[in-house]
């Protein structure tokens, strides 16, 4: 674009979008080259979904939905490399909680930001996501990629889900008939999963973190097949809680009724050592441990104590399982012994 100064022509450079960090050509390759992994992704500004076809299946459908991220486990994720694992744990973290409802997961879309778009790592994520979902017989719809160099450092991402899931109305598992005596059954984690990692960090030295990775950045394991399976065994399944943020102060509690409290025997379980090894290093006490870790049970099951043995064979099968603990009348949620 040519400016004219007293008797001289001066050419300006003209400014393009690549010029600022974003590059929507690259982007775009991206996201044709992952279109193969989504399946029913249509060439439109948003996805379909045929919903006649719960029809089939329901009688009386309800949607449930969830929409969460893997946290600060991103950055331990940037640090050593393990961004397959993290597109695990994003899918991991929104379908288990799905099936705390007792829904199925239908579809699921994708948020990935980023400071620079690097096609090898994003890959890497995107095939974690594919495997999760396969895990979970849940189908990528679609999502959404955004280069922000004005955000995001160039080596740096953030990384989040939304799921949609559906279950009969008759059939939604909620709490509300939990009762006295009733026990509870806990499904082993596979680690510390997706929640707590800004504490390991603090704790944890660089060399400690370089030692113990692959435990760290092991993926959230995925309860879907596992707890359908089991409800459709056993329908007077009475609660499920997803152990993860506020763990067993907060989120395994959220499932009661009022007037009742959870009593959980801690030595009903071996505790991975990873979560010793943050204790120690860290004086942390146990309350503070089993508020913000899992402790090595990713989800737990409130079922009728005539149901409870039964129920932690079969479980068994896909994870150990084993009965941790009962509900109890008090005033207090949650009693750790």
């Amino acid at each position: 674009m040519p400016l004219l100064l007293v008797g001289k022509v001066v050419t300006m450079k003209r400014i393009t979008y690549k010029d600022s960090g974003v590059d929507i050509k690259k982007a775009d390759d991206f996201v044709k080259a992952i279109g193969s992994k989504k399946r029913g992704l249509p060439k439109a500004f948003a996805s379909f979904f045929d919903i006649a076809a719960l029809s089939k299946k329901y009688k009386n459908p309800m949607l449930i939905s969830s929409a969460d991220g893997v946290g600060t486990k991103l950055m331990f994720a940037q640090e050593l490399g393990g961004h397959d694992t993290v597109g695990i744990d994003v899918v991991a973290m929104n379908v288990n909680d799905i099936v705390c409802l007792g829904a199925a997961p239908l579809f699921f879309l994708d948020y990935i930001a980023c400071g620079k778009l690097n096609t090898g790592v994003l890959g890497k994520v995107v095939s974690g996501i594919k495997k999760g979902l396969n895990e979970s017989a849940c189908v990528l719809l679609g999502g959404e990629t955004a280069e922000m160099p004005g955000m995001y450092d160039k080596n740096e991402y953030d990384l989040a889900g939304f799921c949609v899931g559906a279950v009969d109305k008759h059939k939604v598992v909620d709490g509300r008939n939990i009762k006295q005596g009733d026990l509870i059954i806990g499904l082993e984690s596979s680690g510390l999963h997706s929640n707590g990692f800004s504490l390991v960090r603090k704790v944890l030295g660089k060399k400690e973190i370089k030692k113990h990775q692959k435990n760290i950045l092991m993926p959230t394991r995925i309860y879907v097949k596992p707890v359908l399976s089991l409800l459709s065994n056993y329908p007077l399944i009475k609660g499920i809680a997803h152990i993860t943020g506020g763990a067993f102060y907060t989120k395994a509690t959220k499932i009661l009724p009022q007037g009742l409290g959870m009593v959980i025997d801690k030595k009903s379980w071996k505790v991975p050592a990873i979560f010793k090894l943050i204790q120690q290093k860290g004086n942390i006490s146990d309350k503070e441990m089993y508020s913000v870790f899992n402790m090595g049970i990713g989800m737990i099951i409130v079922v009728k104590k005539d149901w409870a043995n039964k129920i932690a064979t079969k479980a068994n099968r896909f994870f150990p399982a084993s009965i941790i603990g009962e509900i109890v009348k008090s005033k207090q949620k949650m009693s750790i012994v």
